[in-house]
């Protein structure tokens, strides 16, 4: 499980460096021959260990810093791992295509799907081209634009959340963002196929919510999902965006806290240290969730479907008199 990160995080830095030791002590081995098995089972034990009891009590902020990691594995890093004979769509039919929304037909098992998602970059041109996962309205249409072939040819649709918001640019408000997300919304609601969604990095505001409205929520084990980000919580609440820690306890983002608000349906595991460590497993975890729930939805009446997705979103929250 060696790894070479772009950015580790503070907490990371002990498991990162063990991983360097483990790694060097490998490669050497190799070379003269020498025989450091026990060393390097010793190290890897430690490293192991560090691993699961750093991870198992990570804080809220924390988790935030493992969504956005720039190595964690993205929409087309799962689809390429899930899905087969994966092919992508572009376009909305009115203005152009989003690099920042992944849209397409594949396969996983015997299931033909609709897939949807967010795509960020690795480094800065990639995420200048994908606007750092951001969509713009013509993102939003083309995702509708794939749902409703969904809804033709009756396949079941599998979104990917993974996104700071919605892009707020001038351009963006012009061509009519809030009335496309708002239209999604809309339409997802009543599509009569079933919808599963993943969150599977940051899930912000009503960029995630655009994607956002199915059958069946799941969230992977390091994410966060709120309606805005812990920065800008804590810029409005404090005037201070450098108490976004405090905010993100408060917020109740994580998936825990949001399976306990019945907000989501199930936490996905991902494989000690998060998923970056290990884009196999994470992708394993996920794609068994995934067809886990379509088993599942596939048998309800589309009636029926369309009536219990409603109550489910109706459920949320609570009123005070």
């Amino acid at each position: 499980m060696n790894k070479t990160f772009r950015v580790t995080l503070d907490f990371e830095k002990p498991v990162v460096e063990l991983e360097k030791k483990i790694a060097e002590m490998e490669e050497y081995a190799r070379e003269t021959g020498v025989d450091l098995s026990d060393d390097i089972g010793r190290l890897r034990r430690k490293a192991d260990n560090y691993r699961k009891e750093t991870y198992s009590k990570l804080t809220p902020w924390q988790r935030v810093q493992l969504a956005r990691h720039s190595d964690r594995p993205f929409t087309l890093d799962h689809i390429e791992r899930i899905a087969t004979d994966f092919v992508e769509l572009g376009g909305d039919r009115a203005f152009g295509n989003d690099p920042a929304m992944i849209a397409g037909i594949g396969k996983i098992d015997n299931h033909r799907c609709v897939l949807i998602g967010h795509q960020k970059g690795r480094d800065v041109k990639e995420n200048l081209h994908r606007n750092f996962g951001m969509s713009n309205p013509e993102g939003y249409r083309k995702a509708l634009r794939l749902m409703k072939m969904a809804a033709k040819f009756k396949m079941p649709v599998i979104t990917f959340i993974d996104t700071p918001g919605a892009y707020p640019g001038l351009g963006a408000e012009e061509r009519g963002q809030a009335e496309a997300i708002a239209r999604n919304l809309m339409e997802m609601a009543v599509l009569p196929v079933p919808i599963v969604v993943t969150i599977i990095g940051e899930g912000a505001s009503g960029g995630a919510l655009g994607i956002g409205v199915g059958d069946s929520i799941l969230m992977m084990e390091n994410c966060w999902y709120s309606v805005i980000s812990p920065e800008g919580c804590a810029a409005i609440l404090w005037k201070d965006n450098t108490k976004a820690p405090i905010a993100a306890e408060a917020m109740k983002l994580t998936a825990p806290d949001l399976l306990k608000l019945n907000v989501i349906d199930k936490i996905i595991p991902e494989p000690p240290g998060g998923a970056h460590w290990d884009y196999d497993v994470a992708s394993a975890n996920l794609k068994k969730a995934i067809l886990t729930e379509l088993k599942r939805l596939e048998k309800i009446p589309v009636e029926t479907l369309i009536e219990k997705r409603i109550q489910k979103y109706e459920a949320m929250g609570a009123w005070k008199e």
